[in-house]
């Protein structure tokens, strides 16, 4: 069993765990200051859940994809009432940089066709994994991948 009960485990935690909490936020808002906030909601919860007792390391990952995911989607919620005008992002990112033209073409998927993506070839999640982390069926999982593998070479095609 595996239990976050001290400083240095959680400052563990946070250097192994806040590159990748990063990206996924990242390329669910593609906006780097509320991907910066969600990570910080992210590992807020994990203090808050201090008595939360994980089997394994890779269980304590897939908990903070979720926290991430879910944080993401209640984000979006949240923005999409808000009347104000948002900042445009510089489009100069790490994420872009490391990435190139593929990257950018992930970009015109759907969210939801993103994040499979990402989680699968970015993190190296199976699509049974993937399933159980986003809490839908696996079929479904893949036939989005499918899907969204699909249209990425269709837009690479098209360029």
């Amino acid at each position: 069993m595996l239990q976050i009960q001290t400083e240095k485990d959680y400052q563990m935690v946070v250097e192994d765990f806040s590159d990748m909490i990063y990206r996924t936020a990242y390329q669910n808002l593609m906006n780097t200051a509320d991907a910066e906030d969600v990570v910080q909601d992210v590992f807020i919860r994990l203090l808050r859940n201090r008595k939360k007792k994980f089997t394994d390391k890779e269980h304590l990952k897939a908990w903070l994809l979720r926290v991430t995911i879910n944080r993401c989607r209640d984000y979006r919620r949240f923005v999409l009432r808000r009347k104000e005008t948002e900042l445009t992002e510089f489009p100069e990112t790490q994420m872009r940089e490391e990435t190139g033209r593929l990257s950018e073409e992930i970009e015109g998927l759907p969210q939801e066709d993103r994040t499979i993506v990402y989680l699968h070839y970015y993190e190296g999640y199976s699509i049974k994994e993937i399933a159980k982390i986003m809490g839908k069926n696996s079929n479904t999982v893949s036939s989005k991948l499918a899907r969204a593998r699909k249209k990425l070479r269709a837009m690479l095609e098209e360029a």
